[in-house]
């Protein structure tokens, strides 16, 4: 199942990009997504965390999730400019992470860095190392509603 996914991705991603629809030009682009899958099985790099087909409808909501907090963390930032900088207060702290898996503590720490107002400046392994704009920010993710959306399904498979 994970091969015919990423397969399908493959394709997908060759005709939005080519935006050709002649037939000789979609067979070619067959050809080229089948010899891509077949080098990738045969380099055995798809594996559960480059290719996480089973957190499909978990990483949508978190995209729509992370979306929202990035146009709230906007105005955020926006308001603490308007007000002339006095309600900046910068703060460095160490938010735990309670993920088990490396994708899900990376993508943690990333979605920390796009929230605008934030930004992940170290990821250890049980914890990250976080500067923010304001203490109020500081204290949104701090609360964790963050970390809770970040989807962690990811097995790891021993090679």
């Amino acid at each position: 199942m994970r091969h015919l996914s990423f397969a399908f991705l493959l394709l997908g991603l060759w005709v939005l990009l080519s935006g050709h629809f002649d037939s000789l030009l979609l067979g070619l682009g067959l050809a080229s997504t089948l010899l891509t899958l077949f080098l990738a099985l045969r380099m055995d790099v798809v594996d559960h965390e480059s290719h996480p087909i089973h957190l499909s409808g978990r990483l949508l909501r978190f995209h729509a999730f992370l979306t929202r907090e990035i146009l709230m963390a906007n105005l955020d930032v926006v308001r603490h400019i308007l007000r002339n900088g006095k309600a900046i207060s910068p703060q460095m702290f160490e938010l735990p992470v309670p993920h088990r898996t490396d994708l899900g503590r990376v993508i943690y720490a990333n979605s920390i860095t796009l929230t605008p107002g934030t930004v992940s400046v170290s990821l250890g392994k049980d914890q990250v190392l976080v500067h923010a704009l304001s203490k109020e920010g500081a204290d949104d993710l701090s609360s964790g509603r963050l970390a809770q959306a970040v989807p962690d399904d990811v097995e790891v498979v021993d090679r």
